[in-house]
């Protein structure tokens, strides 16, 4: 096939790897960080959702670029200074830990409920607020307790049992259920380490639904002038610089009254998440934020994963201050290093540098010294019927063959005994 030159190779996205094992071959950029530039959002996602997407759960490594520009708070623009891009944005993509861990952390803000109860001779209130007795055997009925008195309809029917009207439940609840749940400190961390990767690929960004076709860069930081921040309507300035305001309107359109008798539970209204902003210090961002729809606060040294991975679902949108994004390598650490805020931790690392492992399969090298596939042909036995053929009987009665001879002999001496008559 003819070579494509350097302008069709920038027009469709992809870059020249040169190299022993890629022979020049032009391939898709695999950054998880990279520049929207004008591109619009079906261009985005389509360069890169479905590889981003297929990464999940093989531990990829889909970092390529070493550093991230810092973005002015008042225009959409680079004010000139690039900062280290932390070591976590490199930690493997595991939806399944994130899962797991996430439904164990959901369930440790549940409050203990159970039927209404007095500890004491009455014991359940609900259901057993009548005076009813069983009538006992010979009335041809049933022995469930029944209501006393007369007069009304009420009285006469079942009562107390489980299959009964206005009877109690079956095996009422009880307040000392096992309400939470402990989870190990390191799946904890695994799984936010994941979620902080994730959040920095722009295709798994937009398949969790947030607005981001203007945004300009990921992972996105702005400088440290955000965190002095006092008024909601400079916030909404910050929001449209840099390109996260179509977000916040996405989520303002979003809200839509909830289905359900959580309407009657205080939790009437239901909408989308917007950007989730760290900061590492509050000098007025808190106030400023707040009161945004959808907009969430988090100061760096306490990530959540229930913020960073609302559902389970990754690639939550992340609006990183400076100082905050500076302090992931300390708090996490990097490949080199343990984490210095964190007693001996060091982050986790794919197992596979690539996963492609079909077309390392595949490649000459593996395909060189394996053997060649053994093809396996299964031979089908015709069952024969041994009252029809007599050696399939022999093999199942030795005897049938004396039988055999003997019965030719009679046959035989019949047939002269015939012929001399």
């Amino acid at each position: 096939r003819k070579r494509k030159g350097t302008n069709e190779r920038r027009k469709e996205g992809g870059r020249k790897v040169t190299g022993p094992k890629t022979n020049g071959t032009v391939r898709r950029s695999r950054n998880v960080r990279w520049r929207t530039g004008g591109k619009t959002g079906d261009e985005v996602a389509l360069m890169d959702l479905t590889h981003s997407v297929r990464l999940l759960g093989k531990n990829p490594k889909v970092i390529g670029r070493p550093s991230v520009t810092v973005h002015s708070v008042g225009e959409s623009k680079a004010i000139g200074v690039s900062t280290q891009l932390p070591a976590v944005f490199v930690a493997p993509i595991r939806p399944d830990i994130v899962q797991f861990v996430h439904t164990s952390m959901a369930k440790n803000k549940r409050q203990a409920y159970s039927v209404q109860v007095h500890n004491g001779p009455t014991g359940i209130v609900a259901g057993h607020q009548h005076s009813a007795h069983s009538w006992g055997t010979g009335r041809a009925v049933s022995r469930i307790p029944r209501v006393s008195g007369g007069g009304t309809h009420r009285a006469g029917q079942g009562a107390f049992g489980n299959m009964c009207r206005s009877g109690r439940m079956f095996a009422p609840t009880k307040t000392w259920r096992k309400w939470h749940r402990k989870i190990n400190t390191n799946q904890k961390r695994y799984a936010t380490t994941s979620a902080l990767a994730a959040s920095a690929s722009p295709a798994l960004v937009m398949a969790r639904g947030h607005r981001v076709q203007s945004v300009p860069e990921f992972p996105l930081v702005i400088s440290d002038d955000v965190e002095s921040v006092e008024k909601t309507k400079e916030a909404v300035e910050v929001l449209k610089s840099i390109g996260a305001l179509a977000d916040v309107n996405h989520v303002i359109r979003s809200k839509k009254m909830r289905a359900g008798k959580g309407k009657m539970r205080n939790r009437r209204w239901r909408s989308r998440r917007d950007p989730l902003i760290v900061y590492n210090e509050d000098e007025g961002i808190v106030k400023a934020f707040r009161n945004i729809p959808g907009v969430e606060l988090c100061q760096v040294s306490r990530l959540n994963l229930l913020q960073l991975a609302p559902g389970a679902h990754l690639g939550r949108f992340i609006i990183w201050t400076q100082s905050a994004f500076e302090r992931l390598d300390d708090i996490y650490g990097t490949d080199k290093k343990l984490s210095s805020e964190k007693h001996n931790y060091k982050l986790p690392r794919s197992l596979m540098s690539n996963i492609d492992l079909v077309k390392i399969i595949n490649s000459s090298e593996i395909q060189g010294v394996v053997r060649p596939a053994k093809i396996q042909r299964r031979t089908y036995r015709h069952k024969k019927n041994p009252l029809k053929n007599l050696g399939v009987m022999v093999k199942l009665n030795p005897y049938a063959l004396t039988m055999r001879r003997l019965e030719l002999i009679q046959q035989s001496t019949a047939k002269l005994a015939r012929e001399k008559k």
